[in-house]
């Protein structure tokens, strides 16, 4: 029996069940593409969940080091042709099948490496969006190769949906990074408004609600860049950019209307409104 990319059942088992067991909004944008592709997505996604858990697990830096280390050589082994475990084995042919690049997967790792060494508050806006093309925009690269499109126009989608998604990561997760000593808000707009850059003075300032509107501000600017480029793209490749889009551009509307004064206070968008978001484009 044929399986996606010619990869054990197996592995194929063990990569979608880190994704369930991630319990991403993405799950549904991966469901829709054919399956050598979602095969694809799924170990992509598998690769950043596995790199990520070792930056935020509770070790000793060197530890932490050591395993991205053999992350960085995993990839490396890949490129000789060479797996060792279920995500890099479905990973192989994805890479060969969709012209995925080692750089980019690179840059992801580059990115949780930051998270890992460095407590990071309130960096300089050029610091942010390289933080942000590394963890988000990086993996963006590689989906839209996986999603059927690998044209310059893709990767614009991939630079600003990118830096749209983290930016609203960042702002929805204020309060869970301040109890980790961290602040993801730019240095400039902080100091522009008077707040101090203290993680829970930050929240705690009068001031902290025109900084967010700004960050927000920005974010909304990439969506729209992002579906311009998208107009440019294949449409069918970019029916789970435009899913995962949709999703979190619901988010960052329901921070909005949740306000910028209580950032400890979870938003939640609703289940049924997921599902009509995927339904809508996952025939459009």
């Amino acid at each position: 029996m044929t399986t996606p990319l010619g990869a054990a059942p197996g592995d194929l088992a063990e990569v979608e069940r880190i994704v369930r067991a991630a319990g991403t909004s993405f799950y549904r944008g991966m469901r829709i593409l054919p399956p050598d592709r979602r095969a694809a997505l799924y170990a992509i996604y598998a690769f950043c969940r596995l790199v990520d858990d070792i930056a935020d697990e509770p070790a000793p830096l060197a530890e932490k080091q050591a395993l991205l280390a053999a992350w960085r050589d995993r990839i490396a082994a890949l490129a000789r042709r060479e797996a060792d475990n279920p995500v890099t084995r479905v990973l192989l042919p994805a890479i060969r099948l969709f012209a995925l690049r080692e750089a980019d997967f690179l840059a992801v790792i580059d990115g949780m490496q930051s998270d890992a060494e460095t407590v990071v508050v309130a960096p300089y806006w050029i610091e942010l969006d390289l933080y942000c093309d590394r963890v988000a925009s990086a993996v963006g690269r590689l989906a839209v190769r996986a999603f059927g499109d690998a044209s310059p126009a893709a990767d614009e989608v991939a630079y600003h949906l990118g830096r749209a998604l983290q930016l609203t990561n960042i702002l929805r997760d204020l309060a869970e990074d301040a109890a980790r000593g961290r602040l993801y808000l730019p240095r400039e707009y902080l100091l522009e408004a008077g707040v101090l850059l203290a993680p829970q003075a930050a929240l705690a300032s009068a001031s902290l609600p025109a900084v967010c509107e700004r960050v927000a501000g920005e974010a909304h600017a990439h969506f729209a860049a992002a579906r311009a480029a998208m107009k440019r793209c294949a449409p069918a490749a970019m029916r789970p950019a435009r899913i995962m889009a949709a999703t979190y551009a619901a988010v960052l509307g329901a921070l909005e209307r949740r306000g910028w004064s209580r950032p400890a206070e979870a938003v939640r968008v609703p289940g049924w409104r997921k599902l009509l978001i995927a339904a809508r484009y996952a025939v459009t």
